[in-house]
Order: C-alpha cells, then structure tokens, then sequence
C-alpha cells in the first residue's frame, strides 16, 4: 500500500479495486444463505489477485462484534485475523467523516463507506444492498455483479 499522509487518497493499484461492504464480509464469515456463495466467490477473486480488496476501518470493529456475539471470541479474532490478511485497510479521519455527514445520505454508516471508497478511488463499493447508497458519490455493486464484470473483462 502507498504511504499516506493524513487526507490525502491512497494511490489505487492497475487492479479493479473493491470496498467490501460489511455485510458482505459478515455474509462470508457467517455463513449466511443466499449471499455467502457469491461473497465467498468474490473474496477468492481477491486472493488470486484478479482484485484489490479493502475493507474500511470503522467497519474491522463491526465484524469483530457481530462475530464475537454470534461465534465467540476466538472466532472473532480469527475471521478478522484471515480479514486482515486478504484486504487492505482504508485510514479514515475528520474529513472523510466530515464528508459522510455531508453526503446526505439516510445513514451515516453507508455514507462513511462511501467515503472510505472515495478514499482509495475504488471502482465499486460492493454490497448486498445498493439502494442504501443512492445518492453517493460511488458505484455500488454486488458481490455476484463484480464476479461478471471480472469475467467479462476476461473474455475480451
């Protein structure tokens, strides 16, 4: 990852890259029916290098607890422990929040994704529920709509 100065954006690689919506990443970890097959799909797209993966950092906390309340502690600290090995981290600060409130958006949290997208330039914020994000400043995807956008890139 480039080296980053406080608000300014990290360089994006020659790669599609992706911001992993948290319901994604728990849809993974979770097990959770129907999502998951898709999600799972996608992050072994990342971990073959077709992609650059990053997940925001307000969000590593989030999966933390939804995963410790559902699986225990020692499940927690492994599915964030494997997270941190596929994906990147994006840095957030005051403008990126400052930016989210200003984005309008139904919900903060989304708008803080999207932020976190505008951070490193990605392509697509891939989630399971692109109406949250209408009216943002990003691309939002799902899991199964990057896999076919990758394999069409492919064929061509």
């Amino acid at each position: 990852m480039a080296e980053q100065r406080s608000g300014e954006a990290i360089a994006p690689s020659s790669r599609l890259t992706l911001l992993l919506d948290t319901n994604v990443v728990l849809d993974v970890i979770l097990a959770r029916s129907p999502w998951d097959a898709e999600a799972v799909l996608l992050l072994d797209t990342i971990a073959r290098g077709r992609a650059s993966g990053w997940i925001a950092s307000h969000a590593l906390t989030t999966v933390y607890y939804i995963v410790e309340r559902e699986k225990g502690r020692s499940a927690a600290v492994t599915a964030v422990g494997d997270l941190l090995q596929l994906v990147g981290v994006v840095p957030l600060d005051t403008a990126d929040f400052q930016r989210a409130l200003a984005m309008g958006l139904g919900d903060y949290e989304d708008a803080v994704q999207a932020a976190a997208c505008l951070r490193i330039g990605a392509d697509f914020l891939v989630t399971r529920n692109a109406r949250d994000f209408k009216g943002a400043p990003v691309e939002p995807r799902s899991a199964g709509e990057v896999i076919a956008f990758l394999a069409g890139s492919e064929s061509e």
